[in-house]
């Protein structure tokens, strides 16, 4: 009897233990990791073998301009990474594993669409390009060191250099181009001239023959074609929506359809028109309070005046950086002393901080944060109104609601923790990235991290600046408003300085931010908190569970998060 019963237990400990492998494997893995890293891989590869520019004479940096045979093979790849989707056994999967097939499949659709629109636009601008398959043919042995015929090549490149006189010719009677053909016929022309260019290295100084017989003809070439790209860039015609209205802020609105289909994207179900309700509701939510802590500081219904004395708070050129190490220390020792997360030691030895340029403080007037906390303050090339704005805009109480949420638990820790789990996973979302640091803002008011009211008034001007956000961001995408009136608003509704309004306004049509970013930060911080009170509240988890949880899927949409978790 003993022999069949040890054999039980010993089954038992078998199942236990495999049990305890798989959960651990699906802490880093999924049943989808193989195929996303495949083609992340042999996305870059065809990245770096079809550039316009040689990588290994751009620092590793690949252009971002698609040449039309780049193009293609990108598209091939995404199409037969979705026929193998088609063969995947998705009901078989672990919630991971459904979660990363869905989410890959969405990425590789959108990125499917975007190509095949920027072939639409490339067959709008192709008849400025009449050489362009000429170059493409000569430049083709370069890619694996064939011998060439150098007087064949010159012969060639002369003609090309024929037709590009011409172009240019002909470009000089054009009326004009839509603003954004015109730039896609000059980034065309430009990848032209990095082929070329790369041809030319490639050849040049080890082929005698290439050596005496092109120099000059490739030098006339490239400077007209460098002629030609800015010549077509100068024809661009901003249509109504992308005209200067005094602000000096040229973006390009996307439209309320883009906007949807961004939105259904990122999972999330509301119209612009329902995103905006959600601020005002917001914004309502804090007016109220901060008039309660605009009478508990003696300034009565006035609130203006009350966050008037808080931006007079500014600490003392060359004392910002040690102010902020202050509320770094408050914050962290606060996550710990209520036990809400796990830090690792690492991650509070290694975050690093610097000062922001006067220059890119045009476009971030506050700070930011990472692995380096980067401190916007005033610099001496700036004039005294400038400084004066800088430091009010940057004030102790107004930090105070952001520190954490730039260092930890906010970017700082997300980046940490990122770069330790489900590295495979290549999702990355503001409603994730800005709405789970935001979310910390809001646990934190909750739990009493604001000690006064002039702090009260600190976290509530960031809080107001994110329904703001949401506000005029749609309003400027469905072409409503003006840059101008975005930032009028900004300094009328949430107390900005007016320079650090333009900043903002500025940051978010012409930075390089997609056009969901800004709303992500509120949408996204609600989303969370929503999940919070689904799985904390309710205390199916505790603090540290849910948030340790978060951080160890990567980002990913919320509500994709949420079907992990629940």
């Amino acid at each position: 009897m003993k022999k069949p019963l040890t054999l039980f237990f010993t089954g038992l400990l078998c199942v236990h233990f495999l049990f305890a492998q798989t959960s651990a494997l699906y802490l880093q893995t999924s049943e989808m990791n193989h195929q996303m890293v495949q083609y992340d891989a042999d996305k870059g590869s065809l990245m770096r073998f079809y550039a316009t520019s040689n990588p290994m004479e751009s620092r590793g940096q690949v252009s971002g301009y698609n040449s039309p045979e780049r193009r293609q093979r990108l598209l091939q790849l995404i199409a037969d990474n979705l026929k193998q989707l088609e063969q995947a056994e998705f009901e078989k999967m672990n919630i991971n594993g459904k979660v990363d097939y869905l989410l890959f499949k969405r990425n590789l659709e959108d990125e499917q669409y975007k190509l095949q629109q920027e072939q639409k636009s490339y067959d709008q601008i192709v008849r400025f390009l009449p050489f362009s398959d000429r170059i493409y043919t000569l430049v083709k042995p370069r890619a694996r060191g064939v011998s060439v015929n150098a007087q064949e090549v010159a012969k060639e490149m002369d003609g090309i250099l024929k037709a590009v006189m011409q172009a240019n010719d002909k470009l000089k009677k054009e009326e004009g181009v839509e603003q954004q053909l015109a730039t896609l016929a000059s980034e065309a022309v430009k990848g032209l001239q990095g082929v070329l260019k790369s041809y030319y290295a490639f050849y040049n100084a080890y082929d005698p023959q290439f050596s005496w017989w092109i120099p000059k003809t490739y030098s006339s070439l490239d400077s007209e074609l460098d002629t030609y790209a800015k010549g077509l860039l100068g024809k661009g015609q901003p249509n109504s929506t992308q005209k200067d209205d005094g602000s000096g802020i040229i973006g390009k609105p996307i439209g309320r359809e883009e906007l949807i289909r961004q939105l259904k994207l990122e999972f999330i179900p509301y119209t612009p028109e329902e995103l905006t309700e959600i601020a005002n509701k917001e914004f309502a939510w804090c007016d109220a309070e901060l008039l309660k802590a605009s009478v508990e500081m003696g300034f009565g219904t006035d609130w203006k005046a009350a966050q008037e004395k808080v931006k007079n708070s500014f600490v003392a050129p060359g004392q910002q950086p040690q102010a902020m190490l202050e509320l770094y220390e408050q914050s962290v020792a606060f996550l710990k002393k209520y036990d809400l997360v796990n830090i690792s030691p690492i991650a509070e030895e290694t975050w690093r901080v610097n000062m922001m340029s006067a220059e890119r403080q045009l476009v971030s007037p506050f700070f930011l944060g990472g692995e380096s906390l980067i401190i916007s303050y005033p610099t001496p090339t700036m004039s005294y109104d400038e400084k004066m704005m800088s430091m009010r805009g940057n004030n102790p109480h107004f930090s105070r609601a952001t520190v954490h949420h730039e260092l930890i638990a906010g970017h700082h820790l997300q980046g940490f923790m990122n770069n330790r789990y489900k590295t495979y996973r290549n999702f990355g979302t503001p409603f994730w990235h800005e709405g789970n640091a935001l979310y910390w803002e809001f646990i934190l008011w909750d739990m009493k991290f604001p000690r006064s009211p002039e702090d009260r008034i600190g976290m509530l001007f960031w809080r107001m600046h994110r329904c703001a956000r949401i506000i005029f961001s749609l309003n400027y995408h469905m072409s409503i408003w003006t840059p101008q009136q975005c930032i009028d608003f900004l300094v009328d509704r949430v107390g900005h300085e007016r320079a650090n309004a333009e900043g903002e306004v500025r940051r978010s049509f012409t930075g390089n931010y997609g056009p969901l970013y800004q709303l992500a930060y509120m949408i996204g911080g609600l989303q969370f908190y929503a999940l919070k009170k689904e799985l904390v509240d309710s205390k199916k988890m505790s603090y540290k569970q849910y948030h340790d949880a978060i951080l160890h899927e990567n980002a990913l949409p919320v509500e994709m998060l949420r079907a992990i978790l629940i």
